[in-house]
């Protein structure tokens, strides 16, 4: 977790990462300003045809797999971003799951054979498996950890000891000095030496001990405290050198360390992507999102590089971006990321919280969703639905863009795809010019799609010249694409 957000219209973010162990860090926050151009633009097109992630945020990884069967798979996503596996610091706040002890797998969240049972359940639903890696450091303590093991800060027994740590042994106050914030430690957490051969292979044999047991990809957590340089080192020593990397990498206006830097590495998670949406969403016009991607300029990368989010763990409890507490406003930005052409979309699925250091439910056990302060955002039939829609419009481009000039969009994806968005306060009634084959669309932002072209409510019939007539409720959308129809 890269504590260095640098989120629009605010000014500071509190770091939660070391608790009680050490004092919390401050970031300054840039306003940035993206540029907003007339005409929708093309976008490059990502790999592949399941490219969606949903991020199930602490939850167990038994809990994981039945939700690989019953949700996941089914709904055409196609990879699920799991929390850190390895021993790490007793607690129950949520972070103690970033301050690692041992590479053993002996979290809260499960055991080695929990995980293994995760990943072929999954994949025998058809979705791969991210894992979300803590490389950067250690803890900021000493005590014994999850899985039995005693350490003090700097010595953990069978991993490091102090000479495997940067001798920068005091916090990061920097960000405009890149060996500051590369060599000194994040919240008081023991920041490894990456640069070190030793390290490296010792990092790169936990992740490939991941990959023995069928991890498909992993999310690097806090990149940015590690030069893209190390992180290409590391990877080069995995047993599949070319596995999927999605890097944690915050853009801050000025700073030393840029996104644009690790790409080489693999995809990086688009921070200024999930501002910029919160502050249109909220305070400006959707009208604006008719170009969104790489030509809005700082902090922005290519289409195939990024991997966008609305929102994630650290960014719903500091309020740089949305969450699940503004309802439709939530619900209609995650709609229109799913439709639009723009990066490898992830979908976060958190709980509730008031306290925002609180820890997962049970543990991190999910006996339903829906219950006991879980979300479930990726269940939700708004957004769940749009993966069918994403998958089934790869490859297209926008087309039939429309706005009201403020708050009501609609645009099309090729031939294959259709979405009106209303974030007015009241209804909008119009007849939307489509690139849709005729037909009758199963509307699935308010009904499933059935097997053998069934629907279970709302549909709407595409006339032989692409038009329709809707009414699109305040804070609703209607979604339509070729393989939902009725």
């Amino acid at each position: 977790m890269d504590h260095t957000a640098r989120a629009p219209r605010r000014r500071h973010r509190r770091s939660r990462l070391a608790g009680a162990a050490t004092a919390a860090t401050a970031a300054l926050g840039l306003t940035v300003t993206a540029g907003l151009a007339l005409t929708p633009s093309a976008q490059a097109t990502p790999p592949g045809t399941r490219t969606v992630t949903a991020t199930l945020f602490e939850w167990r990884y038994a809990s994981v797999a039945k939700e690989c069967t019953a949700t996941l798979g089914p709904k055409g996503y196609g990879y699920v971003e799991v929390s850190p596996p390895q021993e790490h610091i007793q607690g129950a706040t949520w972070w103690t799951s970033y301050q690692p002890v041992s590479y053993k797998i002996a979290g809260r969240l499960g055991d080695t054979a929990a995980f293994k049972s995760m990943v072929s359940t999954c994949h025998a639903a058809g979705v791969k498996v991210v894992v979300d890696a803590v490389i950067n450091h250690m803890s900021a303590g000493s005590g014994t950890g999850t899985g039995g093991t005693a350490y003090t800060k700097y010595d953990y027994p069978g991993y490091y000891q102090t000479q495997d740590f940067h001798s920068c042994r005091s916090p990061i106050t920097n960000y405009g000095d890149r060996s500051n914030v590369q060599n000194c430690e994040l919240s008081g957490l023991a920041d490894l030496n990456t640069g070190s051969d030793y390290v490296r292979s010792t990092i790169a044999g936990y992740l490939n001990n991941l990959i023995s047991m069928g991890a498909d990809g992993f999310r690097i957590d806090a990149a940015k405290h590690m030069a893209a340089g190390d992180l290409a080192a590391i990877k080069a020593k995995l047993s599949k050198p070319g596995i999927y990397w999605a890097q944690e990498v915050i853009y801050g206006a000025g700073e030393a360390v840029q996104p644009n830097e690790y790409t080489g590495n693999g995809d990086v998670d688009a921070f200024m992507g999930a501002y910029d949406l919160k502050r249109i969403f909220t305070s400006e016009k959707l009208a604006y999102l008719n170009n969104w991607g790489e030509s809005w300029g700082a902090g922005y990368l290519p289409s195939a590089n990024s991997r966008t989010f609305t929102d994630n763990w650290d960014t719903e409890r500091n309020g740089s971006t949305l969450n699940y507490k503004y309802g439709s406003t939530y619900t209609l930005a995650n709609v229109y990321m799913l439709a639009w052409p723009y990066g490898s979309p992830n979908v976060y699925s958190g709980y509730e919280f008031s306290d925002i250091d609180a820890g997962p439910p049970n543990g991190g056990t999910v006996n339903a969703c829906f219950s006991d302060g879980w979300k479930c955002q990726h269940k939700w039939r708004q957004i769940a639905n749009m993966v069918g829609f994403r998958n089934a419009v790869t490859g297209t481009s926008v087309t039939n863009w429309w706005s009201n000039g403020n708050n009501a969009i609609a645009f099309g994806r090729g031939s294959k795809g259709y979405v009106a968005i209303n974030r007015e306060s009241t209804a909008l009634t119009r007849t939307f010019q489509t690139a849709l084959p005729a037909g009758t669309y199963c509307d699935v932002q308010h009904a499933d799609p059935t097997s053998g072209g069934g629907c279970t409510g709302t549909t709407y019939t595409v006339s032989a010249s692409g038009t329709f007539t809707a009414t699109v409720g305040a804070g609703d959308a209607i979604a339509l694409y070729v393989g939902a129809t009725a």
